[in-house]
């Protein structure tokens, strides 16, 4: 078998590191042909050391020089810095595999210069298809790029959807997609609860282990509503075809219901190496390291409605999908939102204040080109600003 050569963006993060996992299990089929990250030196050294890749990328310059020289005893790895870089090694003639798994924004454009190469392209980041689904899409099909998705709610609703994944639901007898959601950490709270809510509190998700920003997105349930566009694009769906169900043990990742009364879902522990393993093999299966699912353990499984009113960031999603333009400046303002939620500067049920002001605020038709994307994400960063500008000058005022 000829190994194949493997791009991670995003090498530091949680799924960066799930995926050279599962490709060191596998030398003799896969070979790490570039690693990338931002700032996290000492991580992308030790990677660096361990996976032996022909480039390094740091999106930062300074970054970049301090890692070539602590890896200047080694002439395996060339260190490279910047965007411009992420987006050469992205589509570079030596790689097959690229998983794109940079959180946020920032993740877009090396994801575009694969689905643009003709990669395949394991997709990690959301963002990509929130923020520009309609640019991001035709790249796949221009590029002919195989697009795999690595969540593990679209991963299983791939796994479970007819040969042909791209057909509408209407055409291809199913009924509903049913996109599970394990609730967070702060599943059955009331609003009045959750206004005292901590970072750390966000962070620590009942099932997964994930960065801080997608853990605070699982706990406000924004993941879900960025899950409901992305499925939106990569199944051809509309919101009314796809149903969120809460199912706090995270072990069903997603069902499809067909109109015989059908019901397909793909069960599995809560571990990203397994639609990693998914994508960097299909359609075949390799070992990716995960224990198998003990359903005599696991005793139950239990499902809910999601409570639109204690966190209405899914309801937000939810109509900004129907809006053009509005997933570009939902998830931009979510961005912001989040981080200053990390930083202290607001409060947890700030964030959904922050994403619906800013909507409010910004109007626009669906982004055709990538300028025009970029465009609409620097209005709507723009009017999130202002408003968490305004919101902390307010609570100051008070305090």
């Amino acid at each position: 078998m000829m190994q194949q050569q493997v791009v991670v963006l995003g090498a530091t993060g949680s799924i960066g590191e799930s995926t050279l996992d599962v490709v060191a299990r596998h030398p003799e089929r896969y070979g790490v042909y570039a690693l990338t990250a931002n700032r996290s030196v000492d991580s992308m050294e030790s990677l660096c050391r361990r996976h032996h890749p022909k480039f390094a990328v740091m999106m930062d310059a300074e970054s970049a020089d301090m890692l070539s020289q602590r890896l200047a005893d080694s002439c395996e790895t060339r260190v490279l810095a910047g965007e411009a870089a992420m987006e050469e090694v992205a589509r570079a003639d030596d790689v097959d595999i690229v998983m794109a798994a940079i959180v946020g924004f920032a993740g877009l454009k090396p994801a575009l210069a694969a689905a643009h190469a003709g990669k395949r392209l394991l997709l990690a980041n959301k963002e990509a298809l929130v923020s520009a689904g309609r640019v991001f899409m035709d790249a796949v099909a221009q590029g002919g790029a195989t697009l795999l998705p690595i969540d593990s709610e679209h991963n299983a609703m791939f796994q479970c959807l007819p040969a042909n994944q791209q057909a509408r639901p209407q055409t291809r007898a199913v009924e509903k997609i049913l996109l599970t959601a394990s609730g967070g950490p702060f599943r059955g709270w009331t609003r009045e609860q959750l206004s005292d809510v901590t970072p750390e509190q966000a962070c620590a998700h009942p099932n997964w282990s994930m960065g801080q920003k997608i853990s605070v997105d699982s706990a406000t349930l924004m993941n879900k509503g960025l899950e409901l566009a992305e499925a939106c694009w990569l199944f051809d769906c509309t919101p009314g075809d796809i149903e969120v169900v809460v199912h706090p043990q995270s072990i069903i990742h997603s069902l499809v219901r067909y109109c015989d009364g059908s019901v397909l879902a793909q069960l599995g522990n809560p571990d990203m190496r397994t639609p990693i393993a998914y994508g960097l093999a299909w359609p075949e299966r390799v070992d990716a390291g995960v224990a198998p699912l003990d359903l005599f353990e696991l005793g139950r499984m239990d499902f809910e409605r999601p409570d639109t009113a204690a966190f209405p960031c899914l309801r937000l999603a939810q109509e900004a999908i129907t809006q053009p333009g509005g997933m570009c400046v939902l998830n931009a303002a979510n961005e912001l939102a989040v981080a200053a939620f990390l930083e202290r500067a607001i409060g947890f049920t700030d964030i959904d204040q922050i994403i619906e002001k800013t909507l409010e605020t910004i109007t626009s038709g669906e982004p055709q080109t990538l300028g025009a994307v970029e465009d609409l994400d620097d209005r709507a960063r723009l009017a999130a600003r202002e408003h968490i500008a305004r919101l902390t000058s307010d609570s100051q005022v008070v305090g």
